[in-house]
């Protein structure tokens, strides 16, 4: 993989939003430094794997893991960037919590995936029509109170 280094790129799409997003509105952004950008973007990326896969090889772990990352970031210097991954990660972990309940939820329920989207339209169709009653009666609401106002003009 170390001889394929020249065609490892990131999206040009994504990285110019990034820049865009940092940059002043009255800024602009030239296609070289762009360019300078991703190849920075990929050599950090590159560091940053290779120190981590060192640490889980160290551990005589077969997979990476967010600690092994971490490490590598403090191992490189980079320890400020330790806080928002950080913080990242806890948010990850709980948006894990929140899918694996739903997941046990759905099992728990006994129901298979067609009798859920069924009730699930039922619930939209109840929706929708509980919104058309309350729309007719504001309609009505109105029009009688513009009737009034008329009245009273005359």
């Amino acid at each position: 993989m170390v001889g394929e280094v020249d065609d490892v790129t990131l999206p040009k799409a994504t990285v110019q939003k990034i820049i865009s997003e940092v940059l002043d509105s009255n800024l602009t952004f030239s296609k070289e430094a762009r360019e300078i950008i991703i190849e920075c973007g990929v050599e950090f990326i590159m560091m940053l794997a290779g120190s981590a896969s060192e640490i889980a090889d160290k551990e005589l772990k077969k997979t990476i893991a967010p600690d092994h990352v971490i490490k590598s970031l403090q191992d490189l210097e980079f320890d400020e960037f330790i806080p928002p991954l950080e913080e990242i990660l806890h948010q990850h972990k709980e948006n894990q919590k929140i899918r694996e309940r739903r997941d046990a939820k759905f099992k728990k329920s006994g129901l298979s995936e067609e009798e859920l989207l069924r009730q699930q339209e039922e619930l939209f169709r109840q929706s929708r029509t509980r919104l058309q009653q309350t729309s007719s009666v504001s309609d009505a609401s109105a029009t009688e109170h513009e009737a009034g106002v008329k009245e009273e003009d005359l």
